[in-house]
């Protein structure tokens, strides 16, 4: 039951909060027209009934008292003149014997006027002439008609009253939702500028703006924004400048190894320093990935052709197809750096590689696949980690020292996207990436 109601409620936070201010206003004003109708509306027909059935009661004794034809024509004169009454005397006529019940609240209550008043039979029309009332009693010399206005058995107040409820909730309504809306407006702008920090876009226009809570929750997200930006920061700092300084001792080494010449176990000690910069040429790479590069609109299918262009360079066999012209907010620079290593890396161990390329609703999805020997499923989460090599179907000794795969989604993730593996369906390895545009 009350998975069906959920389903019918608003999602967003301007419905919900409209419905917890409409929703007792609609009660207000349902209990305040029960409460009117049952009461005031009621009572108000009623005494203005018992006032025309007072009325036509006095007319009737007025016309017992006097039965001559003179004497009721002045009566009947007194009447239309000083009581909104129409009053002609049918001599000789009986009323037809057919009941009908009252309909309306205007019959209801002036059905029970004359019961209590006039105590004799008669029958009401509301219908036969257009906004007034025919009343028809049976005297003992014949059938009294009296035609009275409906306005001295209705009143307007009634529609008065429904209008300006009506009226004043809907005016209260607009206001609300205007307020409303001005207040979840800061709250979209704070989803937003968490959302395209994530994707690494610029949030430096945000300012905290809203109610206080707001407030607080942005001013908490800018600090998070710094501190995430300065940990980044200061890693990378980090990163670049061991590097750095290891490539100096490591100059000196080489241009000593020179200098002495052949020897025993030099080749080994060259082969140990030229591994060494390799390694510091991967923590370099990982720390240009995290740079301050600023997103703009890419092309994304010339960076592919690009990439692919580059591997058939060094040999390697890769079959590139794009659907049409692929554009993208995209950090150009760490974005090709990600695609030269997944395609290297591909054509490293397999023979032929396919890169297709589209877009999926919102997003640009690039997969790579090859005929290489795979990863296994087990291992596919671990290939991510940092420095992580595989003992197995991948040969560690084929160079790498464990950082491609890291950096490679590294940057996606730093985009707002994310990158998966799969079996490809060339018996390899499928490398599916993501990016929303």
């Amino acid at each position: 039951m009350s998975l069906t109601v959920k389903k019918y409620l608003p999602k967003s936070l301007l419905g919900r909060s409209l419905l917890i201010i409409v929703t007792p206003l609609v009660i207000l004003q349902l209990v305040s027209a029960v409460i009117f109708y049952e009461t005031h509306w009621d009572k108000v027909t009623l005494k203005l009934a018992r006032g025309v059935a007072g009325d036509i009661a006095a007319v009737i004794s007025l016309i017992r008292r006097a039965p001559d034809a003179e004497s009721r024509e002045r009566i009947f004169n007194v009447a239309a003149g000083n009581m909104g009454l129409v009053v002609s005397l049918k001599e000789g006529a009986v009323l037809p014997n057919v009941t009908r019940s009252p309909s309306g609240l205007m019959e209801r209550m002036m059905a029970r006027a004359m019961i209590s008043h006039v105590s004799k039979p008669f029958q009401l029309d509301t219908d036969t002439i257009d906004r007034a009332v025919l009343i028809e009693v049976q005297l003992a010399s014949g059938v009294l008609h009296v035609t009275t206005t409906q306005k001295r058995l209705f009143s307007s107040t009634a529609y008065v009253f429904v209008l300006w409820m009506v009226g004043t909730s809907l005016i209260l309504f607009v206001v609300a939702t205007i307020f409303m809306r001005n207040q979840v407006k800061p709250i979209r702008r704070l989803a937003m500028a968490a959302d395209d920090f994530g994707k690494g876009r610029d949030v430096f226009q945000f300012k905290p703006e809203g109610a206080s809570e707001v407030r607080q929750a942005s001013s908490a997200f800018l600090v998070m924004r710094e501190r995430i930006l300065r940990q980044i920061s200061q890693r990378t700092d980090m990163l670049s400048g061991v590097s750095h300084d290891l490539r100096t001792p490591l100059t000196r080494m080489k241009l000593q190894l020179e200098m002495i010449g052949a020897g025993p176990g030099m080749e080994d000690l060259k082969g140990d320093i030229a591994e060494m910069e390799h390694m510091l040429d991967g923590y370099l790479a990982f720390a240009r990935g995290e740079g301050a590069e600023e997103p703009s609109k890419t092309d994304v299918t010339a960076l592919l052709n690009e990439a692919a262009a580059q591997a058939r360079r060094r040999g390697g066999a890769v079959d590139l197809h794009t659907e049409g012209q692929l554009t993208a907010s995209l950090r150009p620079n760490a974005f090709r750096r990600c695609l030269t290593n997944l395609i290297d890396n591909a054509i490293q161990y397999a023979e032929h590689v396919s890169v297709r390329a589209g877009l999926r609703e919102d997003a640009v999805e690039v997969t790579i696949d090859d005929d290489g020997p795979g990863i296994p499923e087990e291992e596919r989460e671990n290939v991510f980690k940092p420095f992580y090599r595989i003992e197995g179907s991948r040969n560690p000794g084929t160079g790498g020292v464990g950082l491609g795969m890291t950096i490679a989604r590294d940057v996606i993730r730093s985009h707002g996207g994310d990158m998966a593996l799969g079996d490809s369906p060339n018996g390899g390895l499928r490398v599916r990436l993501r990016v929303p545009l």
